[in-house]
């Protein structure tokens, strides 16, 4: 059974405090933020301290080559596993060394 928003105690707002963050929602319309000053102060210090946080690492954007060599890496590991795997494909199992006494051609 969903609680009714309008009858949240703090503690039960609080609970639910980063979903209602990670959805996008805007908090201050919610019906609780309205009636509930502690709540209200609970998040403008919320709201500063994740300003404080970007201020500390700025987003910075990534070179323009950096998917170039991302992808060049990849392609040069995938090479390698399909070498590898061709080479091994093409010796011959000891099993059938051991029964002839020597190597097939």
């Amino acid at each position: 059974m969903k609680e009714d928003p309008n009858n949240l105690t703090c503690a039960e707002f609080q609970a639910q405090l980063p979903e209602l963050i990670g959805s996008g929602m805007k908090i201050a319309d919610h019906p609780h933020m309205q009636n509930c000053e502690l709540c209200r102060a609970l998040l403008a210090d919320l709201e500063t301290i994740a300003e404080a946080a970007r201020q500390l690492l700025p987003i910075e954007e990534p070179p323009d080559e950096l998917w170039e060599h991302i992808e060049s890496a990849i392609k040069l590991e995938q090479a390698g596993s399909d070498q590898e795997q061709t080479s091994s494909d093409q010796e011959e199992p000891d099993s059938d060394r051991e029964q002839t006494g020597s190597k097939k051609n």
